[in-house]
C-alpha cells in the first residue's frame, strides 16, 4: 500500500506517518528509501539496468530494521489500553 503511495509521499510523509502512528501502527527507524538521482532528470532506479550500491544498501538496512522490531513486538507486544 505504502509504495502505491509513493507520489503523494513526497508532499505528506511527515503527516502520513503522523496518522499512521495515530492509528496504532510502529514504523521502523528508516521505515522508508528513496532516490533522486541526477538532478532534473525523471529516471527511477527501477528503471536502471542495475540498482545503485547505496540504494541497495538502504534497502538493506529498511528491511533489516523492520525485522528487527517485528521480532521485538513477537515477544513483547504492547499492553493492551
Amino acid at each position: 500500500m505504502l509504495e502505491r503511495l509513493d507520489a503523494e509521499l513526497g508532499e505528506t510523509d511527515a503527516v502520513f506517518y503522523q496518522a499512521l502512528n495515530d492509528v496504532g501502527f510502529t514504523v521502523p527507524a528508516q521505515g522508508c528509501v528513496y532516490w533522486n538521482g541526477e538532478a532534473m532528470h525523471t529516471t527511477d532506479y527501477k528503471d536502471l539496468e542495475q540498482t545503485p550500491e547505496k540504494v541497495s544498501a538502504s534497502i538493506t538496512t529498511a528491511l533489516t530494521n523492520a525485522i528487527h522490531l517485528t521480532g521485538l513486538l513477537r515477544k513483547s507486544k504492547y499492553p493492551a489500553s
